[in-house]
């Protein structure tokens, strides 16, 4: 019989052992990221040339004390199978695992559900990551505070305007000592513009009692489903006791931050780095920028050398096939077996792999769906969004439209034709000009 250890004692005094999740949602959510999800799980979407979740691996991989990662969700365990196999040849020191869940149960209930696994080796520390937010990961950072202040939990988090904070979780905090005051997830009105990132750092002894704690008041009592009031008043409603798929899905930010916060051990590490939710198949153009131009600074071999033609940062890959007197840049990657003819100009945008953009075609501000053809002297663009904006939608004639113009997979644009502002489903052929429309 194994001898239960009160506390973990640290090797030498140094850090003890830490693990990290990734949480990756599944296939019922990312509805928002249509049309380029129903190809590809947000997750695995190539943004700045690597899939998403590639990018949280290379943060987590500079934290010396984590050695295994897993991702919780409830795809199918076939959707990262080839994933995992490349990263794991790629990420040789760390041990990475998916979790499937049978059914949604929040971002808490999926870690409350794995429970076993993740502490299996008694780590002291597990970083929860969500696969959907852009930024410079400062994980070391985050551990350094945690051990400084003896923490339960660490939050990162970031300012923004105050119009754009409240449509996040909104964390008030003590400006000397760092530790949170308060967490209120999506405030009826202004409280904070410090929010919250999508990036924990738990103490393992503190994290799993407090989704038990969670769990246990959510199954003492009947709830009432709670809404915004600006959005379904009336489909406020009593979820019945017996209602045990709804007890299952329990949420770190509506269940668990804001009594963590009464707990006197919760800090907030401030990012002044770069920061960005990708919600919606528009918000990967900003993100593809943010993470080209980190790459550019941190002087990244795999972007193209700068030149005449190549207004940096540019990722090309090494199979795609670009004409010399295209003019690409800033911020643009080219996927894949991509052609791209002469005299094209691309800007802003992505192009996913075997699409095809003949010569002299313009392309802004776009999303180039996998295989798709962009005609000879054709426009695809967008609108510019300022890159301290949260969103990527914009009024035009008093109707919202999505900025970022997104072709889906094997889209056809003719000869000569503009297109601006739209997102085009799967297999659609454009003959002619269209603005500010969904092409279904």
């Amino acid at each position: 019989m194994s001898l239960q250890i009160p506390h973990r004692e640290k090797a030498n005094g140094g850090t003890g052992a830490t693990k990290a999740v990734i949480l990756v949602g599944g296939s019922s959510r990312g509805t928002r990221f249509r049309p380029l999800s129903l190809d590809v799980p947000k997750p695995l979407f190539d943004v700045a040339g690597h899939p998403i979740i590639w990018h949280c691996l290379t943060a987590i991989k500079k934290v010396p004390s984590i050695h295994e990662v897993y991702l919780i969700g409830y795809y199918e365990e076939s959707v990262f199978r080839d994933f995992i196999k490349d990263a794991s040849s790629e990420f040789p020191n760390l041990s990475i695992k998916y979790l499937r869940e049978y059914q949604a149960l929040g971002t808490a209930g999926g870690l409350y559900h794995f429970r076993d696994a993740i502490l299996k080796g008694r780590p002291e520390h597990i970083f929860v990551l969500n696969s959907d937010v852009c930024c410079s990961f400062p994980l070391n950072e985050m551990l350094e505070l945690s051990e400084s202040r003896d923490a339960e939990a660490v939050i990162l988090g970031t300012r923004v305007s105050e119009e754009a904070a409240t449509n996040f979780g909104c964390i008030v905090s003590d400006a000397h000592t760092r530790r949170v005051l308060h967490y209120v997830e999506k405030p009826e009105s202004y409280i904070s513009n410090l929010i919250n990132c999508g990036v924990y750092l738990f103490n393992a002894d503190a994290l799993f009692p407090s989704i038990r704690t969670a769990i246990k008041r959510r199954t003492d009592r009947p709830r009432l489903a709670s809404y915004r009031s600006s959005e379904h008043l009336s489909a406020s409603f009593l979820i019945d006791d017996e209602d045990s798929e709804k007890n299952e899905v329990i949420r770190l930010e509506q269940d668990i931050l804001g009594d963590m916060a009464d707990s006197k051990q919760f800090f907030v590490y401030e990012t002044k780095d770069f920061w960005r939710q990708i919600k919606t198949a528009g918000s990967a153009i900003p993100a593809n920028a943010l993470y080209l131009q980190k790459a550019w600074q941190s002087g990244s071999e795999e972007l193209a050398a700068p030149s005449a033609n190549i207004i940096p940062p540019v990722f090309i890959h090494p199979s795609a096939s670009v004409h010399p007197t295209a003019k690409l840049g800033p911020n643009v990657s080219i996927g894949p077996r991509v052609t791209v003819g002469p005299g094209v100009r691309i800007k802003e945008s992505i192009v996913l792999e075997d699409a095809e953009i003949k010569h002299d075609a313009c392309v802004l501000y776009s999303i180039i769906g996998w295989s798709s053809r962009v005609g000879a002297w054709a426009r695809v663009e967008g609108t510019p969004t300022p890159v301290t904006s949260h969103n990527t939608s914009i009024i035009k004639n008093g109707v919202k439209v999505q900025a970022i113009t997104i072709l889906g997979k094997e889209c056809g644009v003719g000869d000569e034709v503009r297109v601006q502002n739209c997102v085009c489903l799967p297999f659609k052929e454009l003959k002619r000009d269209v603005a500010n429309e969904v092409i279904m």
